[in-house]
């Protein structure tokens, strides 16, 4: 049995139903968020005032924050270690999902500003027998609630803010992912330096132990100095076991990262990486604009601000209109309906009011929250700045010590095989370069990471503009 419907007809509803919008009051828009100064001012304390530029930029280029700094380090390895992660990291497609549902939220909200249009088929059957007969019935009805007060414009307005922070959000999960790989990557090359360092140190207290045990034989040394000998020997094998063991769990972690399975399979460089020159550090003001942190707090700002109109909305009137449009096999026999309403709610024991102060108090944490987020990226900032002075600093002193050192080391071996001074302060100097090796290791590893936290502190992008990956939201529809 075929069951045509007239479409003629299908249109009359149609044009019926925007007939009737035009007999309502305009529907109104989604009233616009407050701006970053608004919001700035709300969230930070009266007493506390942004300089125009960072207080511990002192001798400190002020200009653009540049892009692409995974490559100013020098290393292929690490730009390749980069890529891997971003491919390969697990939390990184969380971040990818979260922003596919927002989406999908976002597209659920924008849904309900549009008419909804439903087919309902059946069948019924009179008679006995054989000789029943039988009747299908088809109907077509359609429903628009009409945004009067804006209520649905701001729950949409709210998805789509929220959108923009899942969007934010992975963009910072990515940068932060990045960060985290090239610190991994410097700490699994830090403690192979150590490592071998370690092994460095157990073969010259080996060399130490042979020299006092011919010197014993002899009669030119006690055994307290064999004994001193073989206990800083058995230290020395004692450290490598614990470097051994920091040098894996870095691997494994950088392998974490990366998506691999964590079995300390990585190899590391033998040596770490040039610190880059300096970079600019940019004015306060451009972090609000550039980190993607403080863009999903300022989306979070945003959708709880539409969530608050779209709640005191939700207290006032709803318009809508509903018509119906039904026939049996024969379709002559057409029925048409057609209707508006208004629905207003009188009583619901305080829970429109709570839904209110509810998302009232949700944009108050969600104002607070952004002013903290500033402040924490302003605090990394001057840190950066500080600690990029200070680390440089202590580098210089280290290597004159390392220097001072290693030369009073050279004089203590020869006054030792000389006969002029006894073990114990060979071994006092053999220990004070080893802790000098030991403290220009670190402190470099330390500024390498110091860098890449100063990088990340200023919002600036880990490729350049040009060859920076897609993110989930540019691909959907």
């Amino acid at each position: 049995m075929r069951i045509q419907v007239n479409n003629l007809r299908l249109w009359l509803i149609a044009a019926t139903l925007l007939g009737a919008v035009a007999l309502l009051p305009g529907c109104k828009s989604a009233a616009p968020p407050p701006t970053t100064d608004d919001v700035i001012e709300k969230a930070l304390p009266e007493t506390t005032e942004v300089p125009g530029e960072f207080r511990a930029a002192e001798d400190v280029d002020t200009g653009e924050v540049d892009d692409g700094w995974i490559e100013e380090f020098g290393d292929p390895e690490l730009v390749t270690l980069v890529d891997e992660a971003l491919k390969n990291n697990l939390n990184l497609q969380i971040a990818a999902t979260q922003i596919d549902s927002a989406a999908a939220a976002a597209i659920i909200a924008g849904a309900r500003l549009k008419p909804t249009l439903d087919l309902g088929l059946g069948a019924s059957e009179s008679g006995a027998g054989t000789s029943g007969s039988g009747e299908a019935e088809i109907g077509l009805s359609a429903s628009w609630e009409i945004d009067v007060w804006g209520k649905l414009a701001s729950g949409a307005a709210a998805a789509e803010a929220s959108l923009a922070a899942a969007q934010a959000n992975y963009e910072f999960g990515r940068q932060s992912l990045a960060a985290q790989t090239a610190k991994g990557w410097f700490m699994a090359v830090q403690t192979s330096m150590l490592l071998n360092l370690g092994r460095e140190t157990v073969d010259l207290f080996r060399q130490t132990l042979d020299l006092v045990n011919t010197k014993h034989e002899i009669g030119q040394v006690t055994m307290k100095d064999v004994y001193l000998a073989k206990a800083d020997l058995a230290s020395s094998e004692e450290a490598v076991r614990q470097a051994e063991g920091a040098n894996k769990q870095a691997k494994r972690s950088l392998e974490l990262l990366l998506g691999r399975y964590p079995g300390a399979e990585i190899e590391a460089r033998k040596d770490l990486p040039q610190l880059p020159p300096p970079i600019p550090v940019g004015l306060p003001s451009d972090l609000l604009e550039r980190r993607p942190d403080l863009i999903v707090a300022k989306d979070n700002v945003a959708a709880a601000f539409y969530l608050t109109e779209a709640a005191e909305a939700a207290k006032l009137p709803s318009f809508s209109i509903n018509a119906g449009l039904g026939a049996s096999t024969d379709v002559s026999d057409l029925i048409f309906d057609l209707g508006a309403g208004m629905f207003a709610p009188l009583f619901r024991g305080g829970a429109l009011e709570a839904q209110v102060d509810s998302a009232d108090a949700q944009q108050r944490a969600a104002i607070s929250a952004y002013g903290l987020a500033v402040l924490k990226a302003f605090e990394e900032v001057e840190a950066g700045l500080t600690n990029s002075k200070l680390e440089s600093e202590r580098e210089a002193f280290l290597l004159e010590v390392l220097d001072d050192n290693e030369h009073a080391w050279e004089l203590a071996k020869a006054q030792f095989e000389a006969g002029k001074i006894d073990l114990l302060s060979v071994l006092q100097m053999q220990a004070r370069v080893v802790g000098a090796r030991i403290a220009m290791v670190n402190i470099r590893s330390g500024q390498l990471i110091t860098r890449v936290n100063f990088h990340l502190a200023l919002g600036g992008s880990f490729k350049d503009v040009d060859s920076e990956l897609q993110t989930p939201a540019e691909t959907t529809p």
